[in-house]
Order: C-alpha cells, then sequence, then structure tokens
C-alpha cells in the first residue's frame, strides 16, 4: 500500500481514506473526486481502498 498521493503527494497512512485502482495507484479523495474517480495512468476505476490495522495484532 502506498503511503502518500500520486498526484498532491499528501500522506495517506493505512488508517486514512485514499482510493486506489487495479494497478494500485493510490490517491486521496479530493484528488480522486477531482478526477472522477479515473485513474490518469491506466484509465481505470478508482475505488475505496481497503484500510488496515493500526497495530500488527494476530487474528
Amino acid at each position: 500500500m502506498r503511503g502518500q498521493c500520486e498526484r498532491c503527494k499528501a500522506v495517506l497512512t493505512y488508517e486514512c481514506a485514499a482510493f486506489i485502482c487495479s494497478y494500485e495507484c493510490t490517491f486521496c479523495p479530493t484528488c480522486a473526486g477531482t478526477m472522477g474517480h479515473v485513474c490518469p495512468n491506466c484509465g481505470g476505476e478508482l475505488l475505496s481502498r481497503p484500510r488496515r490495522r493500526a497495530s500488527t495484532e494476530s487474528l
């Protein structure tokens, strides 16, 4: 999971909302909205990135 928006370079922690395409290009919610939720790199749909837990607890 990438830690920053590819467009504006905003820091995206694992807990932050972010959007990714099928190639895992990563964008913040503001940039994804500005781009109409379409990846400028591949033309794919930008979807909400799954969030990870902050801790690494065993399941």
